[in-house]
Parts: structure tokens; C-alpha cells; sequence
């Protein structure tokens, strides 16, 4: 099914300004639903040129259609779409054709009892540009001082809609937490007086404390804050507002000034009771903050211990003890990485793609060669759960630092037989090392790929039987935490080819699909 902004592009002639005016009433026309106990239709005439359109009279298309939340509705099917003429509705062609404001029956359905239809001309700088019809049951609601408030309230509303003067030009689209008529209505006239308050709107003063009688009074005089509606009566625009009465009590008012001829006659101010809604905010912003609190200390003890480790490194001799306490330091940094991010945005779903970039300054630091060596991402990766970033990260840093430490031992002609040992193409170094990291993912799996065009892996290699610490931590995780598989191969990604060097090295790894995000590949 088409949306209203869909139907008026499509099958009309109206303007960006034209079409702006109507999705503007789309979105606030709840409040006059509710006024009239009636269903809203809103009617727009086709374009000339469309094949439905005759002679015989216009044809319009009906754009939107809006139930009360008060009342029951008697438009039982859905009418968006469909179009009308002059033989199926013509108090709607008539209003359109007239600009007047016109009242009678309308048969929506053969077997069914008429409807009464009232038809108001819908105004965009003095031209008609749409009908909105009014559909109410015969019987209709019995009539009391409620209603015939309402009632009065929706005619001077309709007054503004056939003057340009309803929907305000910066009136926003209703949310969800925008109040309705039957969350709590109060009438105040162009002095802010209170000339009606429906029970609801009563009983949201009583949970403010006021039980003083409201008709004829203003809210400030009853202890009220009532800068919105002051705001609404001298701009002659709708002013949304949150009330705090007491800290255990919020009311979210919504005030919309009436017009007549340009002047404000008053105010219609809507009521809503947000108490609790404003209570979880709060709770959940509480929880949001002790959990980055949490990551943010976690963060700062990893890096503790991580300096800890660089210190106590740097008292051992040169040797295999320097180089295990190094090598731990920095799976402890890749880990904090993680929890630096999660302390900025402690969501369930972590962008790795910020980490990815971490890892490379890591391992840019990291190069001790005399070497250069470049490093290049290749698309994203998205989001990816957090229990799932840590052990990612750990084995993305261990795959980097891997490819700068093996990958471009720099030989001599000396070294021919070690090379020859080692695997082929050791000795054929180019000036600058590369390393490329690709990222891709779609529903069924998430591919993670390190490449070099270093000296390649040794003759007869399986990372199964590595005695590495690295690669065997890498295997260990990709298989058991990740449930993925690990692929290590001579080679280049594939565009790579031209970079010089050895025959390269790519690492695959491929997870399932629970693990994807939402990046591009």
C-alpha cells in the first residue's frame, strides 16, 4: 500500500509547498479525530493528465484516512487509494469545486446506513488544494457538555483549516508520546482562563496537586507553570512542553493556539501524564551510565596491567621472556580496545569497524623492522555483538602482528639455505611490505581476511600442528568461541597482485551468520 506522500506524488499535481502543507495535517489530524468522534478522509484531486480523470467533473483520490481514539469508527475498510467523482461522492467534489464548507449523507456501501458527511475545503495560501471529509454515524454520541466542547473546538479548528491557518507551518509530526484529546483536554480562552478541562485533563491537575476549581482561573494562579501556553497565545504557534509539578509527577503538555481571522481566540492544550515513562528514561540513562562506568574501568585496569607487563618487560634481559611479556602486553591492549568502545556506546552491538582501526595504529606502532610496511582496510564490517568483538579483536591483532614479525625477514644471499628451508620467495624482498585487511559480510556469514605479500608460509605448514602461541590462540578462538574456521594459504587478495614482494600470505576467516552486522562489503 502506497503512502499518502507516495499517492500525491504519484497521482496529483501538488507542489513540494502543497504536498509539505498536507503531510504536515497528516501528522497533527489526530486532535481533530478526537474532536469529532468521526473519521477523517482526506481527498486531493487527481493530475489532468491522469487516465481516471473526465469530463463529467473532477476525480480525487483519497490520501489518508484517520479513526478517533475515542469513539468507534464507521469506515470498517480501508479506503486509502481508491478515487471518487461527482457520482460517488459529490458533497466532496461540490466543496472542492466551491471552496464552501458543505453538510449531508453520504452511502459508503450499498447495504449499509448513510453516514453524515461534512466537507471542509483545505487551504494552502488562499487555494483549495484538498477536501477533508468528516464521516460520523447518524446516531452519533449522546450530546453533553464534553461533546459539545468537543464539537465546538473541532468547528473553530475546521475554520482555521478552509483559512490556511491549521496545520501550523512549523508544526512537527506527532510521536508517540504526544497526547491525545482523551489523555486530558483544557480549553483556555486568549487570556490563558480555563473555560474547560475534561475529567482526564482534572484528574492529571489532581496528580499535580491542584484540586482547586479550574474553570475561570489560570494555571498559574493554582500553582501550575504555564509558560507554554503563554508562549502559544503570543506566537500564534503550537508549543510542546514537560510540566515537573513535583519530582515524582511530570505532564508533557501540548498547546495549540486557536485562530479566527488571524487572531488567537485561545488555546487548546492537550495533557498527558509521562510519569512513568520519563521514570524508565531515567533508570535506563542511569543503567546506560553504570555500564560505561563499568567498561570504562575495565578499560583502565587493562591498560594498568598493560603497563605493569611493558615495565616488567623492559627489567628482563633481551631474550624469549621480553619478547612472551611484549607479546602478552599487547592481546591485553587489543582487549582494552574493546572496552573503550563499549564505555563510549554500551549497546549490545559494538561497530568493529572502529576497532579495525585501533588494531592497524597498534600494529603500526608495533613495526620494528627496518622496513616499511603500509596497511590498507578493504570494506566494513558493521556491527557485531560485543561478546563477539573481544575474541575478534584479540585474533584480528594476533593475525596483524603475525604478518609485521614473519612476513618480511629481510634475507641475504647468505641466508639462501635457511630461505630455502623456510618456504620460497624469502629472499625476493620488496622495499615496502604490504598488509591488507578485507571485511565483508552477508546474512549467512561474516569473512575476515589478512593478507601480505611477504616471504609466504613455510613448506608443509598446518596451522593444526603450529607449535606458534599466536596462531595457536587465533586457531583456538576462531573454533571455539567463534564457531568459525581458519584458513591459512600462500597468495595475495585478489586486485593485489601488482605489489611486488613474496608470494604472500592470506589468512580467512569465515563466521556464521549470527555474528554479522550491518557494515558494507
Amino acid at each position: 500500500m502506497a503512502t499518502p506522500a507516495e499517492l500525491a506524488l504519484e497521482r496529483t499535481d501538488l507542489d513540494d509547498a502543497q504536498l509539505a502543507h498536507l503531510r504536515r495535517l497528516v501528522g497533527t489530524w489526530g486532535i481533530l479525530a478526537d474532536l469529532s468522534f468521526s473519521d477523517l478522509v482526506l481527498l486531493a484531486p487527481m493530475s489532468a493528465t491522469d487516465p481516471e480523470q473526465s469530463s463529467g467533473g473532477p476525480v480525487l483520490v483519497i490520501l489518508g484516512q484517520m479513526r478517533p481514539s475515542n469513539s468507534a469508527t464507521v469506515v470498517q475498510h480501508d479506503l486509502v487509494g481508491q478515487t471518487v467523482g461527482a457520482a460517488d461522492w459529490p458533497l466532496v467534489t461540490a466543496t472542492y469545486q466551491s471552496g464552501d464548507v458543505s453538510r449531508g449523507e453520504l452511502q459508503l456501501e450499498p447495504e449499509e446506513e448513510p453516514v453524515r458527511v461534512q466537507c471542509i475545503p483545505v487551504r494552502f495560501e488562499g487555494t483549495v488544494i484538498a477536501v477533508l471529509a468528516r464521516l460520523a454515524a447518524q446516531a452519533g454520541r449522546r450530546p453533553g457538555h464534553l461533546e459539545r466542547t468537543y464539537r465546538d473546538v473541532f468547528d473553530r479548528f475546521a475554520v482555521m483549516l478552509a483559512e490556511s491557518a491549521f496545520p501550523f507551518p512549523t508544526e512537527e509530526l506527532a510521536t508517540e508520546e504526544a497526547p491525545r484529546v482523551g489523555d486530558g483536554l483544557v480549553l483556555v480562552d486568549e487570556e490563558a482562563r480555563v473555560r474547560y478541562a475534561s475529567p482526564n485533563a482534572t484528574n492529571a491537575l489532581h496528580r499535580m496537586g491542584v484540586y482547586s476549581q479550574l474553570e475561570g482561573h489560570r494555571l498559574n494562579d493554582l500553582g501550575v507553570e504555564e509558560s507554554a501556553i503563554e508562549w502559544a497565545l503570543a506566537s500564534a504557534l503550537p508549543v510542546v512542553e514537560e510540566v515537573e509539578r513535583r519530582p515524582d509527577v511530570i505532564v508533557l503538555l501540548h498547546c495549540v493556539p486557536i485562530l479566527a481571522q488571524g487572531a488567537v481566540t485561545g488555546c487548546l492544550v492537550l495533557l498527558r501524564d509521562v510519569t512513568d515513562v520519563r521514570r524508565l528514561d531515567r533508570l535506563l540513562l542511569s543503567k546506560d551510565a553504570a555500564i560505561r562506568e563499568v567498561h570504562h574501568r575495565v578499560k583502565n585496569n587493562l591498560q594498568t596491567i598493560s603497563a605493569l607487563l611493558r615495565l616488567q618487560a623492559r627489567r628482563l634481559p633481551p631474550g624469549v621472556g621480553r619478547v612472551a611479556l611484549s607479546e602478552a602486553e599487547r592481546r591485553v591492549r587489543s582487549i582494552a580496545v574493546v572496552h573503550e568502545i563499549l564505555s563510549r556506546d554500551p549497546s549490545d552491538q559494538v561497530p568493529f569497524d572502529e576497532i579495525v582501526a585501533s588494531l592497524i595504529r597498534m600494529a603500526e606502532d608495533s613495526v620494528v623492522t627496518t622496513r616499511q610496511v603500509s596497511f590498507t582496510v578493504i570494506g566494513e564490517l558493521g556491527t557485531v555483538p560485543a561478546d563477539i568483538a573481544t575474541p575478534l579483536a584479540v585474533v584480528l591483532a594476533e593475525l596483524l602482528q603475525n604478518a609485521i614479525e614473519h612476513a618480511f625477514i629481510e634475507f641475504t644471499a647468505d641466508d639462501e639455505d635457511e630461505a630455502s628451508l623456510e618456504g620460497a620467495g624469502r629472499a625476493a624482498v620488496a622495499s615496502v611490505g604490504h598488509i591488507a585487511v578485507r571485511l565483508c559480510h552477508n546474512e549467512e556469514s561474516l569473512t575476515v581476511e589478512v593478507a601480505d605479500d611477504g616471504a609466504g608460509l613455510p613448506v608443509g605448514f598446518d596451522i593444526d600442528a603450529t607449535s606458534s602461541l599466536g596462531l595457536s590462540i587465533v586457531r583456538d578462538l576462531v573454533r571455539s568461541q567463534l564457531g568459525g574456521t581458519i584458513e591459512m594459504r600462500n597468495g595475495r587478495l585478489q586486485g593485489d597482485e601488482e605489489t611486488g614482494g613474496g608470494p604472500g600470505t592470506v589468512v580467512t576467516l569465515e563466521l556464521p551468520g549470527r555474528h554479522t552486522g550491518n557494515g558494507r562489503s
